[in-house]
């Protein structure tokens, strides 16, 4: 690999599979939103299945992630309560981050007393409504009523949510040609930035500060030069610079590694490390997998 490689994101996904998965991130990325042709991709892919399988009606409804209504298709044959039923699948379905068959089960094994959370919330525990998810948020829910079954129901806002994941990891994939990689060794640049990873082309001069990410494990790919990498330790006048971020001046004790072309590192999210001598121009490619719920 060299910096006239194209990146694609693919490779950002294949280095981040070294580190812990990495659904969500808090911070300044921006978050996916549930536009009207994205909700229509789900909507076609429920419908596809629904009449694949032959269902003798299905009302398919799809909400943002506060509940309103952004689309709403009733197939015939649906019986009339159908629309309002999968209605409220689908805002129980976002609202609670969690497939409306969760709560069947829940309540047909006794937790009765959910039955009561209509006073306070959208909730209607009949399966058959899904959560939609982009880039690892969820950004709204499918719920669908007056197919053969519930089982069926269920299946069909399914087959929606699935279509909208495999419609969403095709718009993902992203290339860098490789006149702006070079550019971007420069300076030191990201690539590429997602709610999951970012694949950044760093580039250091000499040696650096020490650092805890709280929240992203790094994975480094050296391109050119050599290296002394101190991890562990302690960060020494340690301070938050942004969220999730500790920088200090250096690192006290920790372990030192030689590191250089062709070499690759990872440092687990909340470790210390400090560039403590490098040999320049050194190059390296870093991929940030962010942590759950962090």
């Amino acid at each position: 690999m060299n910096a006239r490689t194209l990146i694609i994101a693919g490779l950002g996904v294949a280095f981040a599979t070294l580190a812990a998965p990495a659904p969500t991130r808090a911070d300044g990325v921006q978050k996916p939103a549930l536009t009207l042709d994205v909700a229509r991709t789900a909507m076609a892919a429920a419908v596809t299945h629904a009449r694949s399988v032959k269902a003798p009606g299905a009302a398919i409804a799809i909400v943002d992630d506060g509940g309103s209504v952004v689309l709403l298709e009733r197939l015939d044959g649906t019986f009339p309560a159908g629309p309002d039923i999968s209605i409220g699948k689908a805002r129980t379905a976002a609202a609670f981050r969690k497939p409306t068959r969760v709560f069947e089960e829940l309540v047909n094994k006794g937790r009765v007393t959910m039955v009561t959370l209509p006073g306070v919330t959208h909730f209607t525990p009949l399966q058959g409504g899904v959560p939609l998810v982009i880039d690892g948020q969820v950004v709204g829910g499918i719920g669908v009523s007056g197919a053969s079954s519930a089982a069926q129901d269920d299946e069909i806002s399914q087959a929606g949510a699935d279509g909208l994941g495999v419609a969403a990891a095709h718009a993902a994939v992203t290339l860098v040609p490789g006149s702006d990689v070079a550019s971007a060794f420069r300076q030191g640049a990201t690539l590429i930035s997602t709610a999951e990873f970012s694949v950044n082309a760093s580039r250091r001069d000499g040696p650096g500060v020490g650092e805890v990410h709280v929240r992203d494990t790094d994975i480094f790919y050296i391109l050119s030069g050599r290296a002394l990498v101190v991890t562990g330790g302690q960060l020494v006048d340690a301070k938050t610079v942004a969220p999730g971020e500790i920088r200090g001046p250096s690192v006290t004790g920790g372990t030192g590694h030689s590191v250089a072309t062709g070499d690759v590192v990872s440092i687990p999210r909340g470790v210390p490390h400090w560039f403590k001598e490098v040999e320049a121009p050194f190059t390296y490619f870093v991929v940030k997998s962010t942590a759950a719920g962090l």
